[in-house]
């Protein structure tokens, strides 16, 4: 029997895709009427070739024969270019027809909404819990430039045009919109460049993010009015563009400028609308004239941006925009009855969630780009550091970097990435004068390995014109691979032994953000090894940081799909038990993830209320229910390291970079023009596993659909422990233990994406056949033992939403991977012409996007 989600499913998004996927083809473009009258045929074709255990060059050359055999080999090759686009475009009416059912298909009242929280709130007991939580609990969503989207900006207008066509059925603006989307391109001719990247996010917090934080804190507040008006951090929002300098040598001192300018314009802009808007109905005496100058001074404000950050006449400032609005509600009060004072209470608390910065701009550098700054410093100043300083222990050099005194110029440093590190420390302190001090608050250090990381950016800033007496700064260290996870807390406690970083975390309302990647640490140390390593490194430092009577706030580096800490996100919040901090949720959002699950209004607010409502659960529930006792710990540990192990050898397996360069598109990621910033950390000819970047990884086994960081080792891990006759304990584990049961479930969704059929043809290839049945060996064994761990009999059986949805999209995108996979067949012929590789090459190239696209999340 169908439930609620799956037959609003059916109706709202599979019965429409089908009517509106046959009005496409009804349209006046030649090539697209063409296309879609053969594209039935070819799917099919690939479906039934694939149960033959045909290899995807049979199942594209025998349908060209059949179907197109008066074509010359040019000509089958521009057919098969159709054929991506026209399922590019067919992908992109899903993506619509999705978001315009979004409320249908989603449990937007169930389980994890700020409607069944606040259904508890009823019980006196509970809602006294809820209020003192809810008095410093936080989330902050951070919007990252990671390339991952790649639809350009015209494509995504249409996506939301299209969708509320959809929602409003109105037919004629559907067909106009369908016509429009193909002849839109979806290549783009150049990257773009950081600022680009910026304005593109800096769109979506003006048109999605402002209107639904606001919503979502107006829904609290009629609940919790209380919890509005003293917990402005309730919900915030961060911003990397422009400031993320790990490995994107186009990001300057004047981009970052820039990008802050804009954030506060754009912000500035919304108020002023908005204050438009309430000058038509506050039109009272006394209050229509502060509204209307109130208005006028923001006008005079934002004539003065972005040009000039450092000019400060006549500049309005937050406090004095707060005391105009406090002064504009008291007469509202106790003159006006109070009417319309709802309206202008949702706006104010806009403006306490976002003052006047709109998202916190945080920054970012390697720790070895950090180092070789401060190297050339010291060596630039032979005074600054004792001779003898490399001879000291790495404790007594952390305590001179803290006393480190000087002034240098950071204009003088030749090397433009190493001035650039020194001079974005006096650009920190112009956006804070700019946008007030939460404009930019935090530095954060890529692959932080020590203390040593920390204290050479403290010494940078004592150096290059930071405040003698107070850094107005939050140094965040990022811990990512499996070594420096395990030696996070250690790093932590070295720092917390220095009373100069005691003293500045004095100063920081003594509060440490540390941040933890799952990107990077899948890449490292497998799927199961980072979830479980990440979790104990949250717990051992969350205890040495209660030791020292330190506050610590984690940071979470979370990609779009499971392997990257993506997935079903919530899940893992709601499992923290009271061992890990739970004081903040902060996550990263990248690339497909702002489009997919924050593109629309109620979407957003949708993922802001999940994450919000786990952080009260795992508070609520921080006891019996969500403690992990010695024995479940255990076990973790045993999976884990059967995992890492499995892993590891994998990964070591002298054809693992060879597979992914000649059997995968990883080397096709620099070409496709999203980013601006390169695929590898290190620019060489050669591919290193250590500077490959984890969003090429992953994407690269996901448009192969092997998706090997979703669950490499898992199964084998599992299938010791069942061996030992242990299989009731993991049982029990999936139905006590949240986090386990997370991790599971976000493996299955990798999963379900995965189709081995498509490169079954490699299972008898001389050089890689051995390596392709490693992987599907492992994949066989996870599937049979996440499914009886579960007690499911097939995958995502009790998520039927997200279940159908990947059935539909890799359904419509089966075409697309065989020809991907027949251009990669053709490129290992070694008589091929050099006119032919391009176009294959090209074929590769455009086939990705496609792949991407459909699947929404795989990078």
């Amino acid at each position: 029997m169908q439930t609620k989600i799956e037959k609003a499913y059916n109706e709202l998004v599979e019965l429409r895709y089908q009517l509106y996927d046959r009005l496409f083809l009804t349209l006046p473009l030649d090539t697209v009427q063409k296309t879609g009258m053969l594209l039935p045929l070819l799917q099919e074709a690939c479906e039934d070739g694939y149960k033959e255990s045909k290899s995807p060059e049979d199942i594209i050359s025998g349908f060209l024969t059949t179907q197109k055999e008066d074509l010359n080999e040019q000509e089958r090759i521009d057919f098969l270019f159709r054929v991506i686009q026209y399922v590019e475009r067919q992908v992109v009416l899903v993506d619509a027809l999705e978001d315009a059912a979004y409320p249908q298909i989603h449990h937007m009242e169930g389980s994890g909404s700020w409607h069944q929280m606040a259904e508890k709130l009823e019980g006196d007991s509970t809602r006294k819990a809820v209020q003192e939580i809810l008095t410093d609990i936080g989330i902050r969503v951070v919007l990252t430039a990671h390339p991952t989207q790649f639809y350009p900006k015209t494509v995504l207008s249409i996506i939301s045009d299209l969708s509320m066509a959809i929602r409003e059925g109105n037919s004629v603006e559907i067909r106009l919109l369908l016509e429009q989307l193909g002849r839109t391109p979806f290549f783009r001719k150049r990257a773009p460049t950081p600022h680009d990247e910026a304005m593109q996010l800096i769109s979506h917090l003006k048109h999605v993010f402002y209107s639904a934080v606001g919503d979502l804190l107006d829904e609290i507040a009629r609940t919790t009015p209380e919890t509005t008006a003293y917990n402005h951090d309730l919900i915030r929002l961060g911003f990397w563009p422009g400031g993320d300098r790990d490995g994107n040598p186009n990001i300057t001192a004047d981009t970052t400028r820039q990008v802050a300018a804009e954030l506060k314009r754009t912000l500035l802009s919304k108020y002023y609308q908005d204050i438009k808007q309430l000058t038509r109905r506050l039109s009272f005496e006394g209050v229509h004239e502060k509204l209307t100058a109130l208005r006028r001074r923001l006008q005079k404000e934002l004539g003065r941006l972005p040009s000039n950050m450092n000019n400060n006449s006549e500049k309005l400032t937050l406090d004095q925009f707060n005391l105009a609005l406090e002064e504009i509600e008291e007469l509202l009060e106790k003159e006006h009855s109070s009417l319309y004072l709802d309206l202008f209470q949702s706006f104010r608390r806009k403006v306490n969630s976002f003052g006047f910065h709109f998202a916190s701009l945080d920054l970012r550098q390697d720790s070895r780009v950090i180092q070789k700054t401060l190297d050339h410093i010291v060596n630039a100043s032979k005074d600054l550091l004792p001779a003898t300083f490399k001879e000291l222990s790495s404790g007594e050099q952390i305590e001179h970097l803290f006393n480190i005194t000087g002034e240098i110029d950071p204009g003088l440093i030749e090397d433009p990435i190493l001035r650039d590190t020194a001079e974005s420390i006096r650009v920190i302190h112009d956006i804070q004068a700019l946008n007030g001090e939460a404009g930019a608050h935090r530095f954060i250090i890529s692959n932080s390995r020590s203390g040593l990381d920390i204290a050479r950016l403290y010494a940078i800033f004592k150096l290059c014109g930071g405040p003698k007496n107070k850094l107005t700064i939050d140094l965040v260290p990022l811990f990512e691979t499996v070594d420096d996870l395990n030696n996070a807390a250690e790093t932590m406690s070295t720092l917390y032994s220095s009373p100069i970083y005691i003293e500045h975390l004095a100063q920081r309302q003594n509060m440490q953000t540390v941040m933890l990647g799952f990107s990077d640490g899948t890449k490292d140390g497998g799927y199961f090894m980072a979830n479980w390593g990440i979790y104990s490194a949250k717990e051992a430092i969350t205890r040495v940081s209660r030791d020292e009577g330190v506050e610590v706030v984690f940071f979470d580096g979370r990609g779009g799909p499971p392997s990257r800490g993506g997935g079903e996100t919530h899940l893992f919040y709601t499992a923290q038990s009271h061992s890990v901090a739970n004081r903040e949720i902060q996550i990263t959002i990248q690339g497909q993830t702002v489009s997919s699950s924050y593109g629309i209004r109620e979407a957003a607010m949708h993922n802001l209320e999940l994450l919000l409502t786990a952080g009260i659960k795992s508070r609520l529930l921080a006891g019996e229910e969500t403690a992990i006792d010695d024995q479940q710990s255990a076990l973790m540990d045993e999976i884990a390291r059967a995992s890492y192990d499995c892993y590891r050898s994998f990964k070591e397996h002298p054809l693992f970079i060879p597979y992914l360069l000649n059997r995968s598109p990883l080397k096709y990621y620099g070409q496709t023009n999203i980013a601006s910033r390169p695929t590898q950390r290190n620019q060489s000819d050669s591919f290193s596993f250590e500077d490959l970047r984890a969003i090429p990884f992953v994407g690269a086994w996901s448009q192969i659909k092997q998706n090997v960081p979703g669950f490499y080792g898992l199964g084998t891990a599992l299938k010791e422990l069942e061996k030992q006759g242990r299989l009731n304990e993991l049982i029990d584990l999936f139905h006590k233990m949240d986090l386990f049961r997370a991790i599971i479930t976000n493996s299955m969704q990798s999963m379900s994406k995965s189709n081995f059929d498509l490169t079954r043809y490699m299972e008898k290839d001389a050089e890689f056949g051995e390596f392709w049945c490693l992987i599907h060996d492992e994949f066989e064994l996870t599937l049979e033992m996440v499914l009886k761990v579960s007690g499911q009999s097939r995958l995502l059986e009790d998520n039927h939403r997200s279940r159908r949805s990947i059935h539909l999209r890799e359904k419509i995108v089966l075409p697309v991977l065989t020809i991907q996979q027949y251009a990669l067949m053709k490129l290992q012929d070694p008589e091929i012409s050099k006119a032919s590789t391009e176009q294959y090459d090209k074929m590769v190239l455009r086939s990705l996007f496609g792949i991407i696209n459909a699947t929404r999340n795989s990078v």
